[in-house]
């Protein structure tokens, strides 16, 4: 499957400095086969976290292709599935994979389509990855029924199911739903809308948390407005109240890249959500 002339036009990947991302990840390119897929997901989720820092903020850029390689490639900030998607979508188009973009209802069939993936079609198959859920896999899973993929001490699996009639495919962390989605056509404008539903909904969680994330060596780490949660394989949960300061130092440890002034903002933003 290759998308048309013209839907690649739409998502504007030239925009997209691939070798400077691929720098950054630390990924040289070659045969477009499953172990580059497989290398790229991991080096992208692992360079660059998940983060509404910029939502928070309030001054985030917009999801346009030029905005989200400034965004996550220079400036370091982080982002959500608006931007790690098509970031990596670009990519795999630019080294020669057939992509598919693809959105999804987080937690179930009743919420909005606000979260994006992206679908790969390899040797036959089609895979599923997924840069932008803050926890989510470090590769590609199987689009296939009963699909899993073992990550330490946890899986994931795909399987189908339907809404009203129409087929969807449902994405798990051990037995809790992640999200669902399906394979109908997305344009870009859907991303644009899905980023203002996001990002300026009063009722957004990405306006009324802190949510940053991203997997390490060691596991996977989250920052909230009360502090931090650590996960390793193999050992318990292990969670850090910490005072608005330290949480923000810990956004800076993550990787998001702020400015001093940006820091105090963020301080007292983190301050109120606690309120």
């Amino acid at each position: 499957m290759v998308e048309s002339t013209a839907a690649v036009s739409e998502w504007r990947i030239g925009e997209f400095d691939v070798p400077g991302y691929l720098r950054a990840v630390g990924v040289e390119p070659g045969p477009a086969n499953l172990d580059l897929l497989e290398r790229l997901h991991r080096a992208h989720v692992f360079t660059f976290p998940f983060s509404n820092v910029e939502v928070l903020l309030g001054d985030h850029p917009g999801v346009k292709p030029a905005n989200v390689h400034a965004q996550l490639v220079e400036r370091r900030r982080g982002g959500y599935c608006f931007e790690h998607s098509q970031l990596l979508a670009a990519a795999l188009e630019t080294l020669g994979f057939s992509v598919r973009r693809a959105l999804g209802r987080v937690r179930g069939v009743d919420s909005p389509r606000t979260h994006m993936t992206v679908l790969v079609d390899v040797d036959g198959a089609r895979y599923l990855c997924d840069p932008g859920f803050g926890f989510s896999v470090t590769g590609p899973i199987s689009l296939a029924d009963g699909a899993a993929r073992y990550e330490g001490d946890r899986v994931f699996s795909v399987g189908r199911i339907d809404d009203e009639g129409w087929p969807l495919w449902a994405f798990r962390r051990g037995d809790a739903l992640e999200h669902v989605l399906d394979e109908s056509t997305v344009h870009a404008v859907d991303v644009e809308m899905g980023h203002r539903k996001t990002s300026t909904d009063p009722t957004s969680v990405f306006l009324n948390h802190l949510m940053v994330m991203k997997h390490t060596p060691e596991g996977h780490i989250t920052v909230t407005e009360s502090g931090t949660t650590v996960r390793a394989p193999g050992e318990p949960t292990a969670q850090t109240s910490l005072e608005p300061s330290h949480v923000v130092n810990k956004v800076r440890e993550v990787g998001v890249t702020l400015t001093d002034r940006e820091a105090k903002r963020l301080t007292e933003i983190v301050e109120r959500l606690r309120d």
